[in-house]
């Protein structure tokens, strides 16, 4: 007897609706606790919003996998009364001085740093701070790099850009401004990345505690962040990836490493390599 696509679909559709109702019991459930963020620092500026973003991927990213990620905010003059146990990571969007309290006080998890590009921070190698965002020399070994092959032409640095359109990059900065209606700058971006990172490494290595997960991102971290290449954290503390070059008027020119001048995959020849007390990486052919 032939079956009409109608009664054939029902069955199929039935379980859809099981397997999302399960999926809905088990993120919520007593088993899987909502992992929390903290965030501190400035919660109007585009890290909020990139964190906002992060987590509300994650969340639909979560929903099939038992897994529900919230944020939080937690004012500077609060941090003392804080208890960090109830947190996974805390993200930070402010000044070196604001960025090493909150290392203190969360000693034992992994603090993002989406804000601060002091070159003293990355030198200190604290064990628990890492830093998304680049450092000062990382800007200025990029401008330095263009500069070589490009001499004369005033340009800056940057994490992210609005228009960078490669490795999946155009369909993150759309969602970001549908979101938002605001352009992605490096420091949401930033932020997103920080929420990414982690809820992937939770996805992947079934990670619930601060201490397990700031180990892995310490050591194990493989991170895409729509840049193109596998980044992750040198001993610095400081996420080893590519930037891209900008003109006088903010348009996009280029990425750096520059080629041509280092190995597009030479990510160490952008800012400090490693720890000073550490030997110093050879920059690729």
């Amino acid at each position: 007897m032939k079956t009409t696509g109608t009664s054939a679909t029902k069955p199929l559709c039935l379980m859809l609706l099981l397997l999302a109702a399960a999926g809905a019991t088990a993120a919520h459930s007593p088993a899987s606790p909502t992992l929390r963020f903290a965030f501190v620092g400035e919660e109007r500026a585009g890290a909020a919003a990139g964190a906002a973003q992060g987590i509300h991927e994650a969340n639909l990213q979560g929903r099939f996998l038992g897994q529900h990620y919230s944020l939080e905010n937690i004012a500077a003059a609060d941090l003392e009364a804080t208890d960090p146990a109830g947190y996974i990571a805390v993200i930070v969007a402010g000044d070196a001085a604001l960025l090493q309290q909150v290392g203190r006080r969360f000693k034992d998890h992994a603090v993002f740093n989406v804000r601060a590009h002091d070159d003293a921070l990355r030198a200190a190698c604290a064990p628990n701070l890492l830093h998304v965002i680049p450092s000062s020399k990382m800007l200025a070994d990029a401008r330095a790099q263009w500069l070589q092959k490009h001499p004369g032409e005033e340009v800056s640095a940057s994490a992210w850009h609005p228009d960078f359109v490669k490795f999946a990059a155009r369909d993150l900065n759309k969602r970001y401004r549908k979101r938002f209606s605001l352009p992605m700058e490096q420091y949401a971006w930033a932020g997103w990345a920080a929420i990414k990172m982690t809820s992937d490494s939770v996805a992947r290595k079934n990670l619930r505690e601060p201490g397990e997960l700031l180990e892995h991102l310490k050591t194990a971290l493989s991170f895409d962040g729509q840049k193109g290449l596998d980044m992750n954290f040198r001993p610095t503390g400081q996420l080893r990836q590519p930037l891209l070059l900008l003109d006088a008027q903010g348009r996009l020119l280029g990425e750096a490493p520059v080629r041509g001048v280092a190995a597009p995959t030479d990510v160490d020849s952008l800012g400090l390599p490693a720890c000073p007390d550490q030997p110093q990486s050879v920059p690729s052919d």
